[in-house]
Order: C-alpha cells, then structure tokens, then sequence
C-alpha cells in the first residue's frame, strides 16, 4: 500500500470525456509521484540482502550435501540402516555391535542356527531387578572368577533333570554318580550321608581321617564288600568289634591268626587250681555250626548235648 503525500496545493484539471485523455494524465501523475518517492531497497543494503541470501542457500546446500552423506555412510534404507534391520517385534544385527554403555533388553537371540558370542574386555555382569528396581539375582564373570548370587541355584540337563541344586540350608547332587577326579581326593568338614561309597574301576578306595577319627553310621546295615580285592582294617592301639543284641560271623573257608602268644605249659606236679595265671586260661573250641566257645584249659574240648551254647 503506498501513501500518496498531502498537497497544499492541488491545480484544478479540466475533465476530459474521452478515454485517451484519462490514461495520459494518470501516467503523468504517476511518473511524476515516482519521480519524487522512490519505494524499494536500493545501494549498499540492496547487496547486503543479496550477500545473505546467497550465504543462507549455500549452508542449505551444505545441510543438505552432509545429510546425504552420513545417510551413504550409515548406510540408511527403508528396513534399517546397516547390518541393523527393524523387523516385527524388535531390531536385526546381522554384524557385530559395540556397546559403549548399558544395554537393556527384554530377549537377546542369535541368528537361527548361528551362535551367539558375549565379550567384554573387563569383566561381564548381568543383573536382574524386581518391581521396585531392587537386584534379585546377579552373575559376575571376571578374568579370575565366576560369582553367581542368587537364592538357589539349580543345574539342569536337557530333559529338565536336576543335576546340581544349591541353597541356603543343603546342596542337591541329582546325578546317577558323583566322580571326583582329582588326585587329593575330597575332603569334608562335616558328616557326609549316601547310600553307596564306591571307587571307579580298577581304583583304590580309601576312607581316611589324617588327624581325628572316622565314624559310620547306619540305621540298618553298614557292608563292605571287596569283589575281587582285599579289605584291610589296621589301628595304632585296639581294634574292637562289639555286638550288643547280635553276633559277630567270619565266613571264610580259612581264619588265620600267626601271631597269637604262646603260653608255657605248667609243670605235673603244680596244682591247676591254685594258680592265678592258670585261671585265666582257657581252650578256644568250635561248634559244628562254626560258633566259638571257651573250655577248661585241660577239660575237653566238647560241649555238652543239653548245653544251648552250640544252638
């Protein structure tokens, strides 16, 4: 809208009826008014806004040039950018990634039929958290150790068998055999209850307590069986073997024992009955059935019919 400034004097024209008239006084009036106001932007301000809209449309090119560019290097397509692609339910790497931070994920799988690797420079952590944000369960592998802080931790094979099973109050071997390979053995500290201690084949199996003694215990039966061995049983002092309400049986074709003491035979004429040594001697004498009994020293050796200790 332009402004057409105020005359103090404006000359009276006379009205001319046709239109040719008309078109040469408003071109005359016009020229005039412009050649008095010029509208416009003109000299050094003129260039100026030149200068910056030339500047404004080569950063544009610029922009423009770069977006381009980190587009072609990232590798940016219509699934993805890169090896990494956008698929139903979440993100494809078909390369390797880097994580320079934390990493939050509901599922990580592999390719099918590809393995998956996790490597880390330091160390490895992963960590579960409940509702409230608090840790529930952490593994930690370092280069000198595995930590595994859990409530209980259970091992399991394929078909969903508990093998291995740890708590706070016992620990549950679910495997057919428990094999202990190392050369020391294994020690305990406290009780150790099973139903079968046996050594591998064509091995030795030795039950040893280094500095205290060694107890077993049974509510039924305690068998020790050697199928194509020896059994050895030696102690410093005495070795005791007690039945309270039952017996004690050697089943064997032959029983030794090479280093009994023999005692002196007492002279004829000394009376048996008066010496204190002679009365603590007797004769060791067997039934037919194998059961032992003790006889005068110069009675015979024979029980008698009615006598129950042959029964």
């Amino acid at each position: 809208m332009f402004l057409i400034p105020y005359a103090d004097k404006i000359t009276p024209e006379p009205i001319l009826n046709n239109n040719a008239g008309r078109d040469t006084k408003a071109d005359s009036i016009r020229n005039s008014y412009n050649s008095q106001f010029k509208v416009g932007i003109y000299g050094w301000r003129k260039k100026c806004l030149y200068i910056l809209v030339m500047a404004l449309m080569l950063m544009l090119i610029i922009n423009l040039a770069l977006t381009l560019w980190v587009l072609k290097v990232l590798d940016f397509n219509s699934v993805g950018m890169g090896q990494l692609k956008i698929v139903p339910g979440g993100l494809q790497l078909l390369g390797q990634a880097l994580v320079l931070d934390s990493l939050f994920a509901s599922s990580i799988k592999s390719r099918r039929g590809q393995p998956i690797s996790i490597e880390s420079s330091r160390n490895f952590t992963v960590s579960t958290r409940d509702a409230l944000g608090m840790i529930q369960s952490r593994l930690f592998l370092g280069h000198d150790r595995l930590e595994v802080n859990v409530g209980r931790l259970e091992v399991r094979d394929s078909r969903g068998t508990l093998l291995l099973g740890a708590g706070h109050d016992a620990v549950t071997i679910g495997a057919e055999n428990l094999v202990v390979a190392s050369h020391a053995g294994a020690t305990f500290n406290s009780a150790v209850q099973a139903p079968l201690v046996k050594a591998p084949p064509s091995k030795q199996l030795m039950l040893e307590s280094p500095t205290r003694s060694l107890e077993m215990h049974a509510a039924q039966s305690i068998a020790l069986e050697s199928r194509a061995g020896d059994i050895t049983a030696s102690c410093l002092s005495t070795f005791r073997l007690r039945s309270i309400a039952g017996s004690i049986r050697l089943d064997a074709p032959s029983i030794y024992m090479p280093k009994l003491k023999s005692a002196l035979p007492l002279p004829t004429s000394a009376p048996h009955g008066h010496d204190p040594h002679h009365q603590n001697i007797y004769q060791l004498c067997a039934c037919a059935n194998g059961k032992l009994f003790l006889a005068p020293p110069h009675g015979i050796c024979a029980a008698r019919e009615e006598s129950l200790i042959c029964r």
